[in-house]
């Protein structure tokens, strides 16, 4: 009797984990595409905000595909388990069972609950894998731009646009503008065509760094010594905001990341007048930024680096 009802759990857990890889099985392939929008937004961290920002290029797109195919696994999973636990603990109860069963070993259980989550790893594996070389490189990129983290703040040159490079620093609290956010708006943001695959560089001057941009789906860690290759693109207009997310020492706070998607026509013009702006003193800004302060030692290595 005993023997009889494991089998038939475990013949239970066997038809429903197949059932469930399945049916995910069937909506394993995240979709790599985003439909282009031309209203501006802002996206950045909130507070208390709850699941992944929302997507505004094709690889967070891709992100959020992935992320919902593995937390339909991991709900399908835990109702399961939970719904096993509850049978179990009803019709194995003490009052039922007085003399517990001594059955140690049963076949068709241990081969179940081997082969369902290999399967259901497989099921994870195919997608996260095709992610993973989607984001990797562009195949045919329409611009290059090269980051490089240095403590502690970021360097932006595009090459496709001769010599044009500079430097990106936070503004200070007492500087801040309306609208600006406190801790992530900056002097010089990284501005990009809409509608273009950005191949990004990334290097490292000092430590390692991490360019993250969650909005796009974007996160390179710079690293010296190295060239890492990633890309992005945004399909509407918009300012998004990123920081590093490697502590990369005691100012790592002094990091924000500004990207803004303009139109093809305002990207043409930026680069025009930042040509301009940034060339009579060597790439960097063209005035000093004032940096938020931690204390007046941080303070003061910034502005040395900032010489």
């Amino acid at each position: 009797m005993r023997r009889s009802i494991v089998s038939r759990l475990a013949g239970v857990s066997a038809k429903a984990g197949l059932a469930m890889v399945l049916a995910l099985g069937m909506a394993s392939v995240p979709a790599l595409a985003q439909n282009a929008a031309t209203s501006p937004e802002v996206i950045a961290p909130q507070d208390w905000h709850v699941d992944l920002q929302p997507a505004a290029g094709p690889v967070k797109e891709a992100i959020h595909d992935f992320n919902q195919l593995v937390l339909w696994i991991i709900i399908a999973i835990t109702a399961f388990v939970g719904v096993l636990l509850v049978y179990v603990m009803w019709r194995f109860r003490a009052s039922r069972n007085p003399v517990p069963s001594r059955t140690s070993h049963h076949t068709l259980l241990e081969v179940a609950w081997t082969v369902v989550p290999v399967l259901i790893l497989i099921v994870i594996a195919i997608p996260s894998f095709r992610l993973i070389y989607y984001e990797d490189r562009a195949v045919d990129p329409d611009m290059t731009i090269n980051v490089t983290g240095r403590q502690w703040y970021w360097h932006y040159a595009y090459p496709d646009a001769g010599d044009l490079a500079f430097d990106s620093y936070p503004i200070a609290d007492a500087d801040l503008k309306p609208g600006q956010l406190r801790n992530l708006d900056v002097d010089n943001p990284l501005v990009i065509p809409v509608g273009k695959n950005i191949r990004v560089l990334t290097h490292g001057q000092d430590v390692i760094h991490s360019f993250f941009v969650p909005s796009l789906g974007v996160q390179k860690y710079t690293i010296p010594g190295r060239t890492l290759e990633t890309w992005f693109r945004a399909d509407r207009p918009g300012t998004f905001y990123g920081q590093c997310n490697q502590i990369c020492g005691q100012n790592h706070w002094f990091m924000p990341i500004v990207v803004k998607a303009v139109s093809p026509a305002e990207y043409e013009a930026w680069v025009a007048e930042a040509k301009t702006r940034f060339a009579s003193n060597g790439a960097a800004p063209a005035a000093p930024v004032a940096v938020a302060k931690a204390d007046d030692t941080a303070a003061t290595k910034v502005a040395e680096l900032r010489r």
